[in-house]
């Protein structure tokens, strides 16, 4: 198959324009206008096949969709159908919501879009007011979810809030959380520069995350618990600066919580930190037996002096759980401890960071963990959204929800008790894994970029093949120290860059889970990987590059069948629905900060492709 590229310059010209329906709205222009009734979400009805009507397409968070219209034999004639250009630069990250011809759209800055799916007609818009600037992080956000004729969004300056679906008026607005409320360190605590670096950040508490929407509770859990005080630069990331650990209590305690659908009232909340036992059994290897370089002896002797660290312990919450009807439980990844890197004032296995969890969704009760890293010091979080499968086993196919890790695996577990069902092949090559930070500089890989990250994977159950965006990549922990100043003492902590002569690299993965978890194929990339992936029945895999690209691939072999250059880093996922018998393939182009460290820009296009009439 011959490969084609098509550029946004080419959008405009006559022959390409006569095919392609164009929209280009500002968000912050008011259209409203009446919208089909949206149904009860994905894991309440069946829908129709042509839908997107949650985050992942349904609550398996699988990613995959059964259309076949665009397939390996006609993807290379893909073409721009139409463009919605949202008037908000950067950090764009969201995945569409697609219910019965009307598409859900979030951007930066937790605005909201209705439009017409098969035109990109702006239906309504929903201008967000925040209510502070003291969020965690850059204003991205990552999706909405549509239930029972409400559009729901959890917003970085943390609300959780209801939008009517015909209008986009406002139904409910809850406060869960003021990102700036309970503080627990800030630059100003420290000497003004630490490795002459300026120090920037705080551990605040906002949402990043699509809601889950299922028995009629909105569910949905925080960011920035254990993020704490960070180097960066303009660049962002990495590549501009580092991530700084600081000795102490810094950080904040993450949560899930459920509201009620109908009145945005709170019903459970479950904490990722254990208030009783947060120590665990000082665990000296993982649960799957690889050592974690601990001193157990030190950390034993340091646990009276701060048996409340639990209390700003971290543990953020990045991305949609995946959701069992059956079993009536939801399956979520919990992020690192805080202090970020540096593990002395936090003895012990720092249960539940870390993991994935599983709860009860009626009452958020835990019902099983697994803490992939006891005591982690590196920044693996468990980032990635978890999927549902049938495992095979020798005993027969086992209900089991799998995990692609930081870490460079693919865990599966049962889904009932969480044991251990198989791990995949190594996706990386690792080194050092698991040696702590130390004073010279500690090479480990992979960093804290992982080699999976918050991006999700696509999973198609008739081939048991899970794609996966991996990156290569290494980073250098150093522990230092700011000398004593201005009536302070002497501080240490860690400061993590990136590893200077270490390959760095993307590739497009496929594991076999039905066959051990082999890797079947790898395709390195021209640039590094981001948003997630896609997979449909037509045998198609599609993956998008932070320099603007997006790529199809062929399922069975990776092969690139087809590109595109939508203009900007490609920062969400994926997704593909039909309208009137008519296939369609969406994706966000806004890049993000890890995009603008490789010299990317930013941008603002939802670019929507189909075949041509």
């Amino acid at each position: 198959m011959t490969r084609h590229t098509t550029t946004l310059a080419q959008l405009t010209s006559s022959r390409i324009g006569r095919s392609c329906t164009l929209r280009a709205t500002a968000l912050l222009l008011l259209a409203p206008a009446l919208l089909p009734q949206a149904g009860a979400s994905a894991q309440e009805a069946a829908r129709p096949s042509g839908d997107w009507p949650a985050f992942g397409r349904d609550a398996t968070n699988t990613h995959h969709s059964p259309l076949t219209q665009i397939d390996r034999g006609n993807v290379a004639r893909l073409r721009p159908a139409w463009i919605f250009q949202t008037g908000v630069t950067g950090y764009f990250q969201a995945e569409p919501v697609v219910v019965e011809g009307v598409m859900y759209v979030s951007t930066t800055g937790n605005h909201v879009a209705a439009l017409e799916a098969k035109s990109g007609r702006v239906l309504w818009t929903y201008s967000h007011r925040a209510r502070t600037e003291k969020i965690f992080g850059p204003p991205s956000n990552r999706g909405v979810a549509v239930s029972g004729g409400l559009v729901f969004e959890a917003t970085m300056d943390g609300r959780v809030i209801a939008l009517d679906a015909k209008t986009g008026r406002l139904v409910w607005d809850r406060e869960a959380v003021r990102p700036e409320e309970g503080e627990t360190e800030t630059a100003s605590a420290l000497a003004a520069t630490l490795s002459d670096k300026p120090v920037q950040g705080s551990s605040r508490l906002g949402f990043k995350m699509p809601p889950l929407v299922a028995e009629g509770l909105v569910i949905v859990g925080v960011t920035g618990a254990g993020y704490g005080l960070h180097v960066e630069d303009e660049k962002g990331g990495l590549d501009g600066g580092a991530v700084v650990g600081i000795e102490g209590g810094y950080g904040r305690r993450g949560w899930l919580a459920a509201y009620d659908a109908k009145t945005g009232e709170e019903r459970w909340r479950w904490y990722v930190t254990k208030a009783d036992g947060w120590e665990g059994a000082f665990a000296e290897r993982t649960p799957d037996g690889i050592p974690l370089n601990r001193d157990i002896a030190a950390e034993r002797a340091a646990a009276p002096r701060h048996a409340e660290a639990w209390k700003v312990g971290g543990g953020s919450l990045w991305m949609t759980p995946a959701y069992d009807a059956d079993l009536g439980l939801i399956y979520l990844g919990t992020g690192n401890p805080a202090p970020q890197n540096f593990g002395l004032t936090r003895p012990g296995d720092n249960l539940y960071t870390m993991s994935l969890v599983a709860l009860d969704v009626r009452t958020g009760q835990l019902r099983w963990h697994f803490q992939q890293v006891p005591h982690e010091q590196w920044g693996y979080d468990v980032a990635s959204p978890p999927f549902l499968l049938d495992y095979p086993t020798a005993q027969g196919p086992v209900k089991a929800v799998a995990q692609a890790s930081k870490l460079g695996w693919i865990y599966v577990h049962d889904r009932a008790d969480g044991g251990l069902l198989g791990k995949s092949a190594p996706l990386i090559t690792h080194k050092n894994l698991f040696v702590p930070p130390s004073p010279e500089g500690t090479v480990v890989s992979p960093g804290p970029l992982g080699a999976v990250s918050w991006h999700p994977v696509a999973y198609d159950a008739g081939s048991g093949l899970a794609f996966a965006q991996v990156r290569h990549g290494a980073a250098t922990y150093t522990v230092k120290t700011a000398p004593a100043a201005g009536g302070r003492g002497e501080i240490r902590y860690t400061e993590t860059g990136e590893a200077r002569g270490e390959p760095a690299y993307s590739t497009l993965t496929a594991v076999d889970l039905a066959r051990g978890g082999a890797v079947a194929w790898s395709r390195k990339a021209g640039s590094r990987l981001s948003g997630g992936t896609l997979a449909t029945a037509g045998g198609l895999v599609f993956s998008g590059e932070e320099d603007g690209h997006l790529d199809a691939h062929d399922a069975r072999t990776g092969e690139i069948l087809w590109r595109f250059q939508c203009g900007a880093g490609i920062g969400g996922p994926p997704v593909t629905y039909t309208v009137e018998g008519r296939q369609y393939v969406a994706v966000a182009a806004g890049g993000a900060s890890f995009t603008k460290a490789s010299g990317f820009g930013t941008g603002d296009a939802l670019v929507v492709f189909a075949l041509p009439e």
